[in-house]
């Protein structure tokens, strides 16, 4: 048989190593990251109240320096707001001047203050890793994912059970269905320690 004239190349990885498979996405960039400091932002943003009737927290108006935040148009006017503001509020937003900038130029930033609040809040929490349209992409798409799973919950687990009362069937509310003894608790049940 005649030689190749070509040798095969030496392969650079072995054939039993795993190879990872890379994740969808630009790498670096998580989307419950991005969503977790979006909502970071909005708390940083707006004033809160006690609601008494129903016991919660309600948004009431936007801060004083995020108003004039909205109403700077150069990297001057932003840097004497920032100046006025928390000392949380200097440290997170110095370094995003020009990108504030940016998202209040753009031509979908709306017009109504409640709406361009969370707007810019949502467009900055990608911090310049991710295009600010991407940013809110990534809020709104977590945000309705977390509507849908808090959507349904369990109403009630039923156990199939044999009592000592002669009863076979399933459960109800942890408890035989004829004679209401409870199931014990699943660490001891697991034991064996309640069973006699």
């Amino acid at each position: 048989m005649p030689r190749r004239k070509n040798p095969r190349p030496e392969p650079i990885i072995g054939l039993d190593t795993f190879r990872q498979r890379m994740k969808r996405g630009r790498p670096g960039v998580f989307s419950s990251e991005i969503v977790s400091r979006a909502d970071n932002y909005r708390q940083m943003f707006w004033t809160y109240r006690l609601n008494q009737k129903k016991k919660k927290w309600v948004r009431e108006k936007p801060q004083e320096w995020v108003e004039e935040l909205l109403k700077a148009r150069t990297e001057d006017d932003l840097t004497q707001v920032l100046d006025s503001a928390p000392s949380e509020a200097q440290n997170e937003f110095n370094a995003l001047i020009p990108l504030i900038l940016s998202v209040s130029r753009a031509k979908t930033f709306p017009k109504r203050r409640t709406a361009q609040v969370d707007y810019l809040a949502d467009s900055l929490a990608g911090r310049g890793r991710v295009t600010p349209r991407r940013a809110r992409d990534i809020c709104s798409r977590e945000r309705s994912r977390a509507r849908a799973r808090s959507r349904h919950r369990i109403i009630r687990k039923e156990f199939y059970v044999e009592c000592s009362c002669s009863y076979k069937g399933p459960a109800r509310n942890d408890a035989c269905r004829e004679c209401g003894a409870e199931i014990p608790r699943l660490p001891a049940f697991l034991s064996g320690s309640e069973l006699h």
